[in-house]
């Protein structure tokens, strides 16, 4: 099994940071312009990527405590495996860190999701630094 971890600094508060991420139905504002759309039915999750992709992921958890979120991606193309977690820790007055993990099968597929996890880490660090992802609802 092949397992990607993205780890980047943000300077907002955890619990800023953890409210927006915890918003599991708004990921597509959070994530832009990576993903341009983003429906929640129960607990799956339909997201459009830039590039036109569609994905379906289950929602595993949203996790208070730990400030985590974990799914599961049902179809992922060229995937037969795939988990992720992302997390916000604390960092300190004012600052975070956002800890993404993502296991999958088979190992080939590591440089289509290191690419989107790069891009979909950056998104997040400067949309919630530009303080433009602002929750309509928490989910």
């Amino acid at each position: 099994m092949a397992s990607i971890t993205q780890r980047i600094a943000v300077d907002v508060a955890a619990d800023t940071a953890w409210s927006a991420l915890r918003n599991v139905a708004e990921a597509h504002k959070l994530f832009a312009p990576v993903l341009s759309d983003s429906q929640l039915s129960a607990d799956t999750r339909t997201v459009r990527f830039a590039n036109g992709m569609v994905v379906r992921e289950r929602i595993i958890d949203v996790d208070d405590a730990e400030r985590r979120v974990a799914y599961t991606v049902l179809d992922g193309p060229g995937m037969t495996y795939h988990h992720a977690s992302m997390r916000i820790e604390h960092a300190g007055s004012g600052h975070c860190l956002f800890v993404w993990t993502t296991d999958f099968l088979p190992e080939e597929a590591e440089t289509n999701l290191s690419s989107l996890i790069e891009q979909g880490t950056s998104a997040l660090k400067r949309n919630l630094e530009a303080q433009t992802f602002t929750p309509s609802a928490v989910v």
